[in-house]
């Protein structure tokens, strides 16, 4: 059962709430990043090659999908984490 920062005590789902926002505006901040990084260097990326192709096409057709793919997998473990540590703290389960 995930944990429930509706049912626990104010200082508790703050810091919950907190912890939450700051590893989501981190995850944006990559995702920004990366999307942006590829597009403005896309022109100077295209002068090395990875097999075969351009770097900046080989950055946008399958890096960055790639990237994207660990920030959602990171974000789902991380908040699976977060709701069993606070969970315990509540004493709600293991």
């Amino acid at each position: 059962m995930p944990f429930d920062p509706m049912t626990t005590t104010t200082k508790t789902r703050d810091a919950y709430w907190a912890r939450t926002r700051r590893y989501t505006m981190l995850l944006l901040g990559v995702w920004f990043a990366v999307t942006f990084c590829v597009i403005f260097f896309a022109r100077s990326l295209s002068n090395f090659t990875l097999f075969g192709w351009s770097f900046s096409y080989y950055m946008a057709a399958q890096g960055t999908l790639l990237i994207y793919l660990i920030i959602v997998a990171s974000y789902a473990w991380r908040m699976t984490r977060l709701d069993k540590m606070f969970r315990r703290e509540e004493g709600n389960g293991k």
